[in-house]
């Protein structure tokens, strides 16, 4: 399957992201622990950091022995880390704490590759908590500290000068003033624009803007099934990924283990066409963290250096399954020269 139209307008194979630079701190329960903090399952909820103590606090009162696993996280980072470890030219921009954490996560993303662009702050970098489900599933409250303090007035075009595809983090949407000068600097520098919806709760909490962005801004439109119904209202595949792809030139609705939907034009006016990718299959997920922030990884590695629409979706696909198959978003060696097997 071709992607004419992606190559005639994309002018290098760099990809640039713009996020937040959290830590991620992983840990399993039950669904009924869910119910006793009044959480609903999935989704992302903005919390303070004793919120996220806490928490903690009664997970550890209920079994000191469950441990805690602390990585570098961030949905773009995560992303941009993937298409660093997949020998891609990946750029990263972001504010982290001048602490222990946030040292730990410029210099991970140096050894994956990634070059930094990152302001400093007294305020503690930001976390995010991940409760993992028997199910696989993740339900996150997120902090993000000192990544809210990156200034609308200190995005420019410079620093998307020599990228070829600029990718938002969709949490942005809760800055919408740091999102516009995301995307103003990103269009200007003559960037194709990706963005990822991030949550079904960032959607509800941006239907105002969001459709208007999407239409003025956006090339390239990832959703999941929770994402897509609440963008789209359709619960119905077709319909939904049919909807996404309205306003962009590709559009992808991952659906979990069932794989994923692309829909691309080949021109800009003409009819999306629809391309299926089945999931890679295997052992059973472990953790589904990082899952969708990987496969968009290497669906934007594979259209970023002239693969196929195809293709693109079979590389992201195996980024998906291997980020499942270890708990947090750090796919390890073994896993990666699997993945960079099918290159």
């Amino acid at each position: 399957m071709s992607n004419n139209i992606i190559k005639n307008r994309i002018k290098s194979s760099k990809i640039t992201g713009v996020g937040s630079a959290l830590i991620d701190l992983l840990i399993h329960e039950t669904d009924d622990f869910l119910l006793e903090i009044d959480k609903q399952k999935g989704g992302m909820t903005l919390v303070d950091d004793s919120y996220i103590v806490d928490i903690l606090r009664k997970i550890s009162d209920r079994d000191s022995n469950n441990k805690l696993i602390v990585v570098p996280g961030g949905a773009v980072c995560n992303t941009i880390i993937g298409i660093g470890k997949l020998g891609g030219r990946a750029g990263f921009v972001g504010k982290r704490g001048n602490d222990y954490y946030g040292n730990f996560h410029e210099e991970n993303l140096k050894k994956s590759n990634v070059e930094t662009i990152f302001e400093t702050s007294l305020t503690p970098t930001g976390k995010v908590l991940s409760i993992i489900t028997p199910d696989a599933q993740r339900s996150m409250f997120t902090y993000l500290g000192a990544s809210t303090e990156l200034k609308p007035e200190s995005i420019t075009p410079d620093m998307f000068k020599d990228c070829g595809i600029a990718i938002m983090e969709g949490y942005l949407l809760f800055n919408r003033d740091l999102m516009m000068a995301c995307l103003k600097s990103a269009k200007k520098a003559g960037a194709l624009i990706a963005l990822d919806l991030a949550s079904f709760d960032v959607v509800q909490a941006s239907k105002g803007i969001l459709s208007e962005i999407v239409r003025e801004y956006v090339d390239i439109l990832f959703a999941n099934e929770d994402e897509a119904y609440e963008y789209t209202g359709f619960l119905d595949e077709s319909k939904a990924i049919d909807a996404l792809s309205k306003d962009v030139m590709v559009a992808v609705l991952k659906i979990g283990s069932k794989g994923s939907y692309i829909a691309y034009k080949d021109e800009p006016q003409s009819k999306s066409q629809i391309v299926r990718i089945h999931a890679k299959t295997g052992k059973e997920a472990k953790d589904t963290t990082g899952a969708g922030d990987l496969w968009a990884a290497g669906f934007l590695y594979g259209i970023a250096n002239s693969y196929s629409i195809e293709k693109s979706g079979e590389i992201a696909s195996a980024c998906g399954y291997e980020v499942c198959q270890v708990i947090g978003a750090q796919i390890p060696d073994h896993g990666w020269k699997r993945i960079c097997s099918l290159l």
